[in-house]
């Protein structure tokens, strides 16, 4: 008589998962994966095929999504991070790297709705690596339906206030703006506030538009309006506005050369010296 096989149970992801490595294995497995990358060999991966198709578990809670970040703390570097990047808030000393893997695998746990609601959670718990994790989460280009996360993300631009979290949530930001170019009209009264940050982000969300080989007319039209920004804001004195003007000219110059040597040209004498020069580093 056969034996009947029962349902196959699926591995649920543990708190012990997060937890960092004993550092004697975690620099065998470092030296393995170097012979590994050094290695001509070539190796067969070993996974079964429908193991690709096996749930990741249940989707994490805000607790659950905590939890992960602070099984990595590493107070001395907490303490570094607290100390360079100077704003008030809790350092965990969590690596990007590590930051990006649990990201990873809560977006592939949760629906868009989910993604969201979490993201709102780990930015309201005022954690530098949460906030960060918020970000990432919310950084792909297709998200549909995206209107909250838009909304969610244009909502954090006003509590800004260190540059790397602000960086992290203008690349998630970016690619919202990039799937809704409309959403330029209220980034353009971003350029009016009183808020130096938000000011900043204009310029750092629209970096995109720096960047393509082919613009199309309306993608050139985007160009002509940020460089409108810029020469509203070529007097601001705070150095976080020159350098961002200074970054959005450098970049644009990389392929679209004429256009940054004109804006240059007009208005480069109101840029400080510094800006000026990064401004024009590749013309």
């Amino acid at each position: 008589m056969s034996r009947k096989r029962g349902k196959k149970r699926v591995a649920r992801p543990r708190a012990s998962d997060y937890a960092p490595l004993d550092p004697a294995e975690d620099a065998r497995l470092r030296a393995e994966a170097e012979a590994y990358a050094a290695s001509d060999a070539d190796y067969k991966s070993f996974a079964e095929e429908d193991d690709t198709d096996e749930p990741l578990g249940p989707p994490p809670t805000l607790e659950d999504a905590l939890f992960a970040l602070e099984s990595w703390a590493d107070a001395e570097k907490a303490a570094e991070m607290a100390a360079y990047h100077k704003a008030e808030r809790r350092y965990l000393g969590v690596s990007v790297p590590a930051i990006e893997d649990m990201v990873a695998l809560w977006r592939g746990q949760l629906d868009v709705p989910g993604r969201v609601e979490l993201a709102r959670g780990l930015w309201d718990s005022d954690i530098h690596e949460a906030r960060i994790a918020a970000a990432k989460l919310l950084t792909q280009a297709r998200l549909r339906p995206d209107a909250e996360a838009w909304d969610l993300i244009a909502s954090w631009v006003p509590q800004f206030d260190a540059w790397a979290i602000a960086d992290h949530a203008a690349k998630a930001g970016s690619k919202r703006l990039q799937a809704e170019p409309a959403r330029l009209d209220e980034v353009a009264d971003w350029v009016r506030s009183d808020h130096m940050w938000t000011r900043r982000a204009a310029f750092v969300f629209t970096l995109p538009w720096t960047k393509q080989r082919n613009p199309k007319p309306e993608d050139e039209a985007v160009r002509d309006e940020v460089l409108g920004w810029a020469a509203q804001l070529a007097e601001d004195r705070d150095w976080f506005i020159q350098k961002a003007i200074a970054w959005w000219l450098r970049e644009l110059s990389k392929k679209d050369p004429a256009r940054a040597q004109a804006w240059l040209t007009e208005h480069g004498e109101r840029l400080k010296p510094f800006a000026r020069k990064e401004a024009s580093k590749y013309l």
